[in-house]
């Protein structure tokens, strides 16, 4: 059972989204925030899953609670997906160097948004198409910076590229004929080395250092 915390501010939302995680029989709501302090308060408390965060509430933001959730629990950290109505490039810029795990928009279906917290549980990254594109295009640099490799071996260097490339956990474990706990544990020393807190910071990474371009993003049965 995946334990999901909601921080939204508006009350109506907030209690729509509780609804919709308990008729989710892999879901549970473990808390409910309606700022981003009592959602750090919250996290802390019922260590949960995934924390369902709204980006703009009193006092602290959703963007400051995800990176002080973050620090605070450090290796037992939540995933965190971002919520919000609007979508504009600085909050998934934020938001991925906060170590969210996800960026959606509000509008997204019911349905999509509930696949959405169970890939996340899963440990994969998730970015609305439209602002992982912008991302990538606006760190992307044309050189490999290869000291900040050395430390990596050859196959925490393959596991990177291939999450780079937005590929999930078990299709890399296809690719590479390895166990999935494999690809998770290679995964998690590749991001201790690097100092990254989360996949989405994963990818940005691979990107701004070259590893990967725009365009190179593979899917399994293809190159």
């Amino acid at each position: 059972m995946t334990a999901v915390l909601v921080a939204e501010d508006q009350v109506l939302v907030r209690a729509g989204l509780a609804a919709l995680i308990r008729a989710d029989p892999g879901l549970e709501v473990a808390g409910e925030a309606a700022d981003g302090g009592e959602a750090l308060l919250l996290a802390q408390a019922v260590r949960p899953d995934v924390v369902l965060m709204d980006v703009r509430m009193p006092g602290m933001s959703g963007i400051d609670a995800t990176r002080e959730i973050i620090s605070a629990l450090g290796r037992d950290a939540p995933r965190v997906l971002i919520l919000t109505t609007f979508d504009l490039d600085e909050y998934v810029y934020d938001a991925v160097l906060a170590g969210a795990s996800g960026f959606l928009l509000k509008d997204t279906p019911p349905e999509r948004l509930l696949a959405a917290i169970h890939t996340l549980a899963g440990g994969d990254v998730l970015l609305v198409p439209a602002a992982l594109r912008r991302l990538v295009e606006s760190c992307c640099r044309p050189a490999v910076s290869v000291a900040r490799f050395e430390g990596l071996t050859a196959r925490e260097t393959e596991v990177l590229t291939l999450v780079a490339r937005m590929l999930s956990n078990r299709e890399i474990a296809d690719r590479l004929s390895v166990a999935e706990a494999t690809v998770k544990t290679h995964l998690n020393r590749t991001m201790a080395k690097l100092g990254l807190s989360s996949r989405a910071q994963a990818v940005a990474f691979a990107y701004e250092h070259g590893l990967v371009r725009p365009g190179q993003t593979t899917r399994p049965g293809t190159q």
